[in-house]
C-alpha cells in the first residue's frame, strides 16, 4: 500500500520512502543515536506514540489522508488490545506501525532496571498485542522506549531481536501542551532551528489530533518534505508472550453485556 498514488493535486504527499533494515537493532534519532543521519535538509518524518486511541488517532489519520501523507505509529500493547479496530485502520491507511511496550513503563526504573525478564516481558507483550490487533497484517520491527529511556542491556536485547530503536530529533513535548496552537509552535520552532528531523508527537493527545491539519499546512508552506519509513522485515513475536496477551484478553471474556444494561445512573 506504500506506493498508493495521491490523486489530490495540491497535497503535500510523501516525497521519499526509506526502507529501514532492522538487523542488529540500529538506533535512530539524534537525541540518542548519532550514527544514521538519513534525512536531507528540510525533510521530516512524522511519528506518533501511545495510540491507538478513539477519536484522536482517527483525527490524525484524517489529517494525514487529506494531504496524502504517511507516518509511523508506535502503539502501546494494552491500547491496541482495547482498540484493535483502530490499529487495523492505521494499517489500512498505509501507515507503518511499530511498538511502544505493553503498558508504557519506564524501563530504566525498578523493577525493570534490575529485572531483565520483567523488562523483556513489557517489551514483548507490547509486540505480541500490537501484532494480534493487526490480525495478520505485518507490523514493523520498530520500537520506541517509553520516556526515551534506553537501558544498555535492553539495547543489546533488541539488537538480538533485530528490532530497530527510534528516539527522536524533535520532541514536541505535546503531552505537556494543552492547546493545538502550542503544539504547532513547539514543532515549528524546533524544526526551524534543526532544519529537519524525526518528529515525536502523540496521537493519544487530543491537542495534537486537533493541531494536525494546521501543522501540516505550516510544514507545507515552510517548504518541508515528508519522508515515510517502511521496514525491510516484519516483526516476529515470541509464542510465550503471545500466550500472555491471549490470557489478558480472556480476563474480559465475561464482559459481554452492553454497558447500558450493566451500568445505570441512579442518582446525580
Amino acid at each position: 500500500a506504500t506506493s498508493a498514488v495521491c490523486t489530490k493535486p495540491d497535497a503535500l504527499g510523501v516525497s521519499r520512502v526509506v526502507e529501514i533494515d532492522a538487523t542488529g537493532g540500529p538506533g535512530f534519532g539524534f537525541e540518542h543515536f548519532k550514527q544514521y543521519d538519513f534525512l536531507r535538509d528540510k525533510e521530516v518524518v512524522l511519528t506518533f506514540d501511545d495510540g491507538p486511541w478513539p477519536g484522536n488517532t482517527n483525527a490524525v489519520l484524517n489529517a494525514l489522508a487529506d494531504e496524502c501523507l504517511r507516518a509511523t505509529f508506535f502503539e502501546i500493547g494494552e491500547h491496541a488490545t482495547w482498540h484493535p479496530e483502530i490499529t487495523k485502520q492505521v494499517i489500512e491507511a498505509g501507515m507503518t506501525v511499530g511498538t511502544h511496550t505493553w503498558s508504557h513503563k519506564d524501563l530504566a526504573r525498578n523493577p525493570y532496571a534490575q529485572d531483565l525478564e520483567q523488562a523483556e516481558q513489557e517489551i514483548e507483550m507490547g509486540n505480541s498485542a500490537v501484532q494480534k490487533a493487526a490480525a495478520g497484517a505485518p507490523i514493523a520491527p520498530f520500537f520506541r522506549f517509553p520516556d526515551l529511556q534506553h537501558p544498555p542491556q535492553l539495547l543489546s536485547y533488541l539488537g538480538e531481536r533485530n528490532i530497530a530503536i527510534f528516539s527522536t530529533d524533535i520532541d514536541s513535548f505535546d503531552f505537556k501542551l494543552h492547546r493545538p496552537e502550542q503544539v504547532i509552535k513547539s514543532v515549528m520552532t524546533k524544526l526551524e532551528k534543526h532544519g529537519k528531523g524525526i518528529i515525536l508527537m502523540h496521537d493519544f493527545q487530543h491537542a495534537t489530533a486537533e493541531a494536525m491539519p494546521e501543522l501540516i499546512h505550516q510544514l507545507k508552506t515552510g517548504g518541508y518534505k515528508v519522508v515515510h519509513m517502511v521496514p525491510k522485515q516484519q516483526l516476529t513475536t515470541i509464542p510465550k508472550y503471545d500466550e500472555m496477551v491471549t490470557q489478558q484478553d480472556k480476563l474480559s471474556v465475561t464482559n459481554t453485556r452492553p454497558e447500558t444494561s450493566v451500568v445505570h445512573t441512579i442518582g446525580q
